[in-house]
């Protein structure tokens, strides 16, 4: 008996073939109604149609009928697990396709579009957790099982878009693949617009301007060039243009790209700020810098919820992409908001974002990285630091010192694991790979007798990566709270703190995360200076102030120790007298209408210091110019008895918008 394989992956780039079945021989007496046959087509048949809940029961029925570890239960476990991904049971849908690949023969030919369809789910689920590193994992498995070229083409281009983030080489290598796949083939505008844009992106993040320029303006061309048809293929096309013309030192082209992606062009209602749309901190545990800027792209759901978020363009590297597509996910527009705002200008909306230097945070998770470290050294080994940026080098280092430990001392040793520990910590390793070798360290480490704030940060890498649905509201605090009750993390005083900070600051609710920082300051336990009471008392004069108790926030800061000249703790913060700055010219020419949110200190004469934006709409366009404005301002005189800075951190969002 035979299953017929049916169905679209990859925007329509599926083959058909068929994959032989083992089915137990049915007991006389129980003969089902219908064939598995018969099971399968009804099943395909519904998933066809769209039914994702109907699908899945029926792909569950089949699975119960085949037989455990048969090939025929693993073509049913992969079908499963994609019935469960459209369903967003992404956890479910992981532990389905691990069990249906498992089962799937390597050598078996007429399986490949299963085992390709498997890993394929698998990275799309990884990169819309923003997990690239384990993504890019996935999709290299897909582009190894596929057997047709049009499946391949769709996984070397999945893998160059996440590897771009994480290992640029690879990145490149895969483009190279593509490329040559598809020199022979007859390949129609948008499959050749799509492997343009792949390049430029890259090309952009690896600070090659020009070439970068070439190829997105090529893949505009082949989209139909610039047209006054739109849509939201065009649209992105156009802004890497925009972006890549503008890098290249060509602004006019620039301006030129982004009029016609309909941004800042709107015919109806505005693009108005979401009413949730925090930046970053700088600091914290990416270790943002003020110097580092991202592009990121999103979609806005009928709902006012961000989805589709993924990084476009940043200065600073991957990582630095990466964390602020994170802080785009938790953005929140109104229905107010999304009913004034035309659909098509919701998808593959795009804004230039920086980092906050208000209230900047000391990272916790560096705090316990150094305890980790001096208790390695008190045993003999050394925990190396790697540079910034070089994670996609410094894993091929980390896993030959894994690979040389282990041959020399055993894999259960203490000196596997300070590379175990930097592989935990390396943004190239995927999520399940990571989970694992956090599973491995925290054993060594636990067996060792590690201290508690050493130890502390391996049991939460094993919990963080425990779930594809980590990055969802409370999963976090849902996975990391229970070690609050174990003894070796209550009774010590830094490692219970540190697990307050780190759920306070995944938790939405400002009420609660008030409560869990006020556990860390109330601690009799640390010392007064202690660098977690510290940073737990910075978050929260941050959320006092917020609240609009700026004596509470202004004394809660002072205990912190810390220089007390941000603008939320004074009594009596300057007031804006007038502003500065003009209309650009660019943008009046082509009619654009946008806004920035900016941030700069206020010296005590009223003048504005380091002025910057932290948020562009669109991108670039307007960042200049809401940056003059700001520094053409001027405040009320702050009375500061040094005569420097009167007034830190200050914010102010300034709109830009066509007369009449």
């Amino acid at each position: 008996m035979r299953f017929d394989r049916v169905g679209a992956f990859g925007a329509g780039m599926a083959a058909v073939a068929a994959a032989t079945v083992q089915v137990a021989a049915p007991v006389a007496a129980q003969i089902p109604a219908t064939t598995v046959q018969q099971d399968f087509d009804a099943a395909a048949a519904l998933d066809t149609k769209g039914d994702k809940a109907g699908a899945l029961a029926a792909w569950q029925k089949l699975e119960a009928r085949t037989k455990p570890g048969s090939r025929s239960r693993g073509v049913a476990l992969i079908r499963k697990s994609a019935a469960l991904f459209k369903l967003d049971r992404s956890d479910d849908a992981v532990t389905a396709a691990r069990a249906g690949l498992a089962l799937l023969p390597a050598s078996d030919p007429t399986l490949a579009e299963d085992r390709w369809r498997a890993y394929y789910d698998l990275g799309i689920i990884a990169e819309n957790a923003l997990d690239y590193a384990g993504a890019a994992d996935s999709y290299a498995s897909a582009e190894t099982a596929a057997d047709t070229p049009s499946l391949k083409a769709a996984s070397m281009l999945a893998l160059a878009n996440t590897k771009t983030f994480t290992d640029p080489a690879a990145a490149e290598a895969a483009l190279v693949r593509v490329d040559a796949l598809l020199k022979a083939a007859k390949v129609d505008g948008k499959l050749k617009a799509l492997v343009a844009r792949r390049h430029a992106i890259l090309l952009l993040n690896r600070g090659a301007y020009e070439p970068a320029r070439v190829y997105a303006v090529d893949a505009v061309k082949q989209l139909g060039g610039l047209t006054s048809q739109t849509d939201v293929n065009d649209v992105s096309a156009r802004s890497d243009a925009a972006i890549a013309s503008l890098l290249a030192g060509k602004p006019d082209e620039a301006r030129r790209y982004m009029a016609m992606t309909g941004a800042g062009r709107l015919t109806k209602g505005e693009f108005d700020p979401a009413v949730q749309m925090d930046v970053p901190p700088c600091g914290g545990e990416a270790d943002l810098r003020p110097a580092d800027m991202a592009v990121v792209e999103f979609t806005i759901g009928d709902d006012g919820v961000v989805s589709a978020v993924s990084p476009i363009y940043a200065a600073g590297g991957g990582a630095v992409a990466l964390e602020f597509a994170r802080a785009v996910r938790d953005w929140s527009w109104t229905p107010e908001q999304v009913k004034a705002l035309p659909a098509f200008f919701r998808y593959n909306v795009r804004v230039e974002m920086r980092c906050s230097t208000a209230f900047e945070r000391p990272s916790i998770t560096k705090f316990l990285d150094a305890d980790m470290a001096t208790w390695l050294e008190s045993k003999g080994l050394a925990l190396p630091t790697e540079d910034r940026g070089a994670d996609a080098v410094a894993v091929v280092r980390q896993r030959a010192a894994l690979a040389a430990a282990e041959a020399k001392s055993g894999t259960t040793s203490l000196a596997v694991l300070p590379p175990l520990y930097q592989l935990v910590n390396n943004a190239v390793v995927g999520r399940e790979e990571s989970n694992l070798l956090a599973r491995r360290a925290l054993a060594i480490a636990a067996a060792q007798g590690a201290p508690p704030t050493a130890r502390l940060p391996l049991d939460i890498s094993v919990r963080e990566t425990d779930s594809a649905d980590g990055w969802k509201d409370g999963a976090y605090a849902r996975a990391v709270t229970p070690l609050l009750s174990m003894p070796v993390y209550a009774n010590d005083p830094k490692a219970r703190s540190a697990i307050l900070l780190l759920i306070a600051e995944r938790t939405e609710s400002r009420s609660r995360r008030t409560v869990l920082l006020q556990e860390v300051t109330d601690d009799k336990r640390l010392v007064a200076n202690d660098p977690l009471r510290v940073g737990a008392l910075i978050r929260l004069a941050s959320l006092q102030q917020e609240a609009g108790e700026t004596a509470t926030a202004r004394a809660t800061f002072e205990r912190s120790g810390l220089a007390a000249n941000q603008c939320a703790i004074l009594d009596a913060p300057p007031h804006f007298l007038s502003a500065g700055g003009v209309f650009p010219n660019e943008a009046m020419a082509w009619g654009f209408e946008g806004w920035t949110k900016t941030q700069f200190d206020v010296d005590a004469n009223g003048r504005v210091l380091n002025q910057r934006a932290v948020l562009s709409y669109p991108p670039f366009v307007f960042t200049k110019a809401g940056v003059q404005t700001v520094a053409g301002a001027r405040w009320s005189k702050t009375f500061r008895p040094d005569g420097g800075v009167g007034c830190g951190g200050l914010s102010q969002q300034v709109r830009f918008k066509m007369p009449g």
